[in-house]
């Protein structure tokens, strides 16, 4: 066919198809063309939400769907998670976020093991105690003690014996006041008692034991047999029949452990119920040949620990301690040794009159006599004395513990003990296990039966070991104070602090041991 015939056919043809085609602008019937292009466009438009559900956002998998099986349907298939092609370059995570999203973790729970659950007692208990101050000693007005949660009125620097700060005229029996407060600013205190290592009773037991003294002991007795009543009805104390409830008496045991319900004995029997001695209890000093109720040894009175006298200093952080431990290293010593007290006529348990004696007759000794004028109760006076001593003599006062002890330490000077009751069976927790390396012991036999020279014996010690001994007493100082109450700023572990991990373990040791006889 020639050329010309065949541009003819094709016009032909065209003309046919418009001839069949109505006018496009009737709508009436769509091109086959428009049709092919709309379908493309539908499939490509569903295709990328399908995309986009699956691909989610970092490039990860499809994601598996899981719906509740009916009664008919069909087996489980494996599943199978397939993978989405990687993300461009410019796209993908930088290997270093990813190594360190990997690398978060919840964070740990700090207070785990450390919880403490803390009664709201009803006021009878305490606050109604601190209400009553002018009726809680029938020697002196208390009221003034109690100020700033119990470490009493503010002091100033003393003529130059304190820092500017930190130092109060605290009383030696305000100790549960101090630790109350503490506890209320205790950074891992829970209101669940499910999940708490210890459960701390706020009882103002030396408070309620001092207005009494000299009453019958139906009254002395009154509040403390009230206290273990409700207690006991208590479902947090019968989770372990208390023996993971701990109070702090702020007492000795000679005061707060009666044997009889004798009006001439001293004291109450706080510690003598039943229900009380499953606790533990932190009290200024325990009775050395009752047995203990858990351990079986002839250390502790039943459940108790002895802590620390509380002391005039009361610091907020480590920086306030390390300031009066270079005070103290640094101060000049120009006594050998010094003694800070008053005679106890007619007492064969002390023997205070031979010390004063000794004392008085050296030219080495810085005699600091309470009886005759001079008041202890003055705080500089005694730290004075003690700062610039290297020997403090400390034989036992109506008990075998004093407060005077502490002072000294807190003063640098080592402490001269007449009997191994004074500290090494009662502060363990506080002191060191070696007593030679902190203190000197004179058996008060010696003195008294063998007419044994005080400063004779202190003399004989090389300058040496004088000045490591001093160096350890140093180092003692901040586990023998305890920090202000009210401050949120303590970084050091101070003797409240170590009593409270002593509680705690004591506590996780009752559960384990429980635990074991459960199993059996």
């Amino acid at each position: 066919m020639k050329p010309t015939a065949v541009a003819a056919n094709l016009r032909n043809n065209s003309l046919d198809a418009a001839a069949v085609k109505p006018d496009a602008g009737s709508g009436a019937v769509i091109r086959s063309s428009r049709i092919c292009h709309l379908v493309i466009l539908s499939t490509a438009f569903w295709a990328l939400v399908l995309y986009s559900c699956m691909h989610g956002s970092d490039g990860g998998v499809v994601p598996v769907l899981s719906f509740k099986p009916t009664a008919f349907s069909l087996p489980k298939l494996p599943v199978i998670s397939i993978p989405i092609g990687r993300r461009p370059p410019s796209e993908q995570t930088p290997a270093s976020v990813a190594q360190v999203n990997r690398s978060i973790t919840a964070p740990a729970d700090r207070c785990a093991g450390r919880y403490i659950y803390m009664y709201d007692l009803p006021p009878r208990f305490n606050d109604d105690l601190v209400r009553g101050c002018r009726a809680l000693s029938p020697w002196m007005d208390m009221c003034p003690y109690l100020a700033n949660c119990g470490m009493g009125p503010a002091l100033g620097d003393e003529g130059g014996v304190f820092q500017d700060s930190g130092w109060y005229a605290t009383d030696q029996f305000t100790l549960e006041i101090i630790s109350r407060c503490r506890m209320e600013r205790y950074e891992c205190l829970t209101g669940d008692p499910s999940l708490a290592a210890a459960v701390y009773v706020p009882f103002y037991a030396a408070m309620d034991a001092g207005r009494y003294f000299f009453n019958t002991t139906s009254t002395r007795d009154a509040l403390a047999l009230d206290l273990a009543e409700w207690l006991v009805r208590r479902p947090e104390w019968r989770a372990m029949g208390g023996r993971d409830h701990f109070m702090v008496a702020g007492r000795t045991s000679w005061e707060l452990e009666r044997k009889a319900d004798v009006d001439e004995e001293w004291g109450t029997k706080l510690l003598t119920l039943p229900a009380i001695r499953n606790m533990t209890a932190l009290i200024l000093e325990t009775s050395p040949w009752d047995r203990d109720n858990f351990r079986g040894e002839v250390v502790q009175s039943w459940s108790s620990l002895a802590i620390p006298y509380p002391t005039y200093f009361h610091p907020e952080t480590a920086a306030d301690v390390v300031a009066w431990q270079e005070k103290v290293r640094a101060a000049e010593r120009r006594w050998l040794f010094s003694f800070a007290g008053a005679p106890r006529p007619g007492s064969k348990k002390t023997i205070r009159a031979e010390i004063i004696r000794q004392c008085g007759a050296s030219s080495r000794c810085n005699l600091f006599d309470c009886g005759s004028g001079a008041s202890c109760y003055w705080p500089g006076g005694a730290t004075r004395v003690f700062e610039s001593s290297d020997f403090c003599l400390q034989p036992r006062g109506d008990t075998l513990t004093r407060r005077s002890t502490f002072d000294a330490i807190l003063a640098g000077c080592i402490p001269v003990f007449f009997h191994p009751g004074s500290a090494y069976t009662q502060y363990m927790l506080h002191l060191p296990g070696d007593p030679n390396s902190y203190s000197v012991l004179i058996q008060h036999t010696d003195v008294t039966g063998r007419n044994a020279s005080i400063e004779e014996t202190l003399s004989r010690i090389a300058p040496e070991a004088v000045r490591a001994m001093r160096e350890e007493v140093i180092r003692l100082i901040p586990r023998v104070v305890y920090a202000d109450p009210r401050s949120t700023r303590v970084d050091f572990k101070d003797a409240f602090g170590i009593a409270l991990d002593a509680v705690i373990d004591r506590v996780a040791e009752r559960r384990r041991g429980a635990a074991i006889d459960g199993e059996h």
